[in-house]
Order: C-alpha cells, then structure tokens, then sequence
C-alpha cells in the first residue's frame, strides 16, 4: 500500500489491455520506428505527443483508431487552437503542429499496416509555420562576458569555460555536444566530429584554437579528477562522473547567460545563434556557415542574412541623408560614391581570399514539443 502523500505514478493514456485500443497501437507504432532506425529522441517525442491525443480522444469516450474520424481530428486541431497554457497564453502553432505531426504519422503508418481502411488524416491540413526571426542573438562583446562568467578558481570553472568555449566556436547543438567522445577532438588539425546529428548524420567541422586550448586544460587539469571508473569515454563529465545530458548541459549554459546580466536570455541554441550571425558578419560564405551547423538546406541557414545586418547599416549610413547627425558641408556629390565604392570592394577583396583559404581547410580537413524541449 502506497504511504500517505506519495505521488501517484502516472498511467499511461488509453487502455493498454485493448489489443486494438490505440494506447497498444501506439506502442507497435513505436516499435515499428525502432525497426526502421529513427532516432531514440524523434521516438520518444512522438510518444509523448500521441500520448496527448490519445488522452484527449479518451476523455471523450474514444478508444480505438477505427472510431477516429476526419472530423474528429479536425476538433482536435481547434482544442488545440483554443487551448490556453497556466499562464493563459495560446499554444503557438509550432507547438501545434508538433503535436499534430506525429498524429498524422501515427494513422498513415495504421492505414499502410492495415490496420484501418482508410486513413481518416490524411487530408488534414497543418498550420503554416511562422519564421521567425532569433529571438536573441549575442554581439562578441556580450559573448565574452559570458563565456567569462566561470570561476577558473575552481576545477567545474575551468571544465564550464571548456563548455561555453566549445558551444562558441563550433555552433553545435546541445545533444551533439553531450555526445562528444574523447577522441572526436583532433587538436593537430583543429577539428571536432560530430557523431550522429540531426538526421543521423556524422560530420567534420573546425574547432578555434582558444577553444581546443580551454579543452586541453580540462583535459589534463580537471577530466582526471571527474572519472568514475569503468569511464564512460564522454568529453564532458558532471560532478558524478557522467556524461551531461541534454537539460542539465542547458541549465548550466543558462546559468552563465543570466549571470551575465546583459538582458538576453537563451542557453545552449544562443552560442549557436550567436556563431552563425558573427561569422556572417565577418564574412563567411552561407554555405560554409550550412556546413557548420550541419543544415540539410540552405534556406534554413538562410535566416541568419536577416539576423546579421551589420553589412546593411553600413550602407544605410554611407548612403541615406538622414542617418547621421551631421554630414560634412564640403562633401561633393562623388564623395559617398566613392566611399561606397571603396566599402564594397575592398572588403570583397580579402573576403576571396579568406573563402579560398576556408574552402582549403574544409578539403583538407583542416583548422541543432510545447513544453520547451529543443534539439
């Protein structure tokens, strides 16, 4: 008998003893993905999302895919259109649609399996997506005092720094920087392996000296110290001798930014955001910036033109009369020309020839649900 004011395991939604219930279907459509190789995280996060409908379809006396009608999904979509969170906000429709996605998932694999004749989503219309814009990005001086917020005193101080210098220079994503191995840094080359990304997909990308010399000394000073034996081989280990996951890898990012006090908020996806919209503004192809964050297209890597507009405010300003206070009363109608002329150019100039050299490096293999979960 369970003590007084235990908290009470949470049951899974539907009846699992229904051999056509959906709660059952749902587990051998979890299966089936495990049989085709999805990612364990896609996995888990299409149970927990079908878990909801199957909820919601319960409470109203609906207990099988076959009693799952077009109509009724489409009720579905508006509950969630209508629904308002503890704080009385509206879901935003990308939560919406990460919630219905899975659903429409679920009943075309049901309707392939046989298991229904028809598949009663397979006209239902998702809502279009928003894009949106970072919501913050930070500037390099802002990145620096964060990443200076870590007390190298301390052994956890220097193996942080380690952290936020990595997220810095590579833009990976939090999950990839979890699974980073001992040997996937090769500090001769200047280089890091990302192990099964987004997609499943490995790849190579540069690592910045500052950054491999903040791992090393982790790696000699503090990595030691954190080993439990049998050593789980991770590049990063917690107090306990483990490897970081996901939320506890953002909970000590977002330490550091608050910390920081520079009004932005973010973790993890903030160093990332902030790496892509630098290395634009430097001068970085897009497409080597693609090939740094691991995107399959370019029109996702494409978003941060609109982030980066520092190349844009120095036109405004050379070219646009009242963008300044003053404007030099002996300036002749050449003079801004010219001055443009020369601001296009030169930088184009040494922009070539930084992109030949990167385009080397990269040959030879030189120098990223409605509860708030992200990738």
């Amino acid at each position: 008998m369970p003590r007084k004011g235990a908290r009470k395991a949470r049951s899974e939604p539907g009846d699992p003893g229904d051999p056509r219930g959906m709660a059952r279907r749902k587990e051998e459509f979890l299966e089936w993905m495990r049989t085709r190789n999805y990612a364990a995280q896609t996995i888990e996060g299409r149970g927990a999302y079908l878990g909801y409908f199957i909820q919601w379809a319960e409470d109203r006396g609906i207990g099988r895919p076959q009693e799952v009608t077009r109509q009724i999904l489409e009720r579905y979509q508006r509950y969630l259109v209508h629904y308002r969170k503890k704080d009385g906000q509206p879901m935003s429709f990308r939560s919406q649609h990460c919630r219905l996605v899975p659903v429409r998932a679920f009943f075309k694999w049901l309707t392939k399996a046989n298991h229904l004749l028809y598949n009663p989503a397979s006209e239902l219309e998702l809502p279009k997506l928003e894009h949106r814009l970072p919501k913050h990005v930070l500037s390099q001086s802002e990145a620096e005092q964060v990443l200076n917020q870590p007390n190298l005193a301390t052994e956890l101080g220097v193996r942080d720094r380690a952290v936020l210098e990595t997220l810095y220079s590579t833009g990976m994503r939090r999950m990839e920087l979890t699974r980073l191995g001992l040997y996937d840094l090769d500090v001769e080359r200047g280089t890091v392996m990302v192990r099964q990304g987004k997609g499943r997909k490995d790849r190579m990308i540069p690592i910045g000296e500052r950054a491999v010399g903040w791992i090393e000394k982790y790696l000699v000073e503090v990595r030691p110290g954190l080993v439990v034996e049998p050593d789980c081989g991770a590049l990063y280990l917690t107090e306990l001798g483990e490897a970081f996951t996901p939320n506890r890898l953002t909970q000590l990012v977002r330490g550091y930014v608050n910390q920081a006090d520079i009004g932005k908020r973010g973790a993890c996806h903030l160093f990332r955001h902030t790496m892509a919209t630098l290395m634009l503004e430097h001068g970085a192809d897009i497409r080597f910036i693609q090939a740094m964050l691991g995107h399959a297209k370019l029109e996702t890597t494409q978003i941060y033109t609109q982030v980066s507009i520092r190349k844009l405010k120095e036109i405004h300003t050379l070219t646009h009369p009242g963008a300044r206070l003053e404007r030099r009363a002996e300036a002749t109608p050449e003079e801004p020309s010219a001055v443009l002329d020369d601001a296009l150019d030169g930088p184009e100039e040494a922009l070539d020839d930084e992109l030949d050299e990167a385009a080397e490096e990269v040959l030879d293999g030189g120098p990223e649900r409605p509860d708030g979960r992200s990738s």
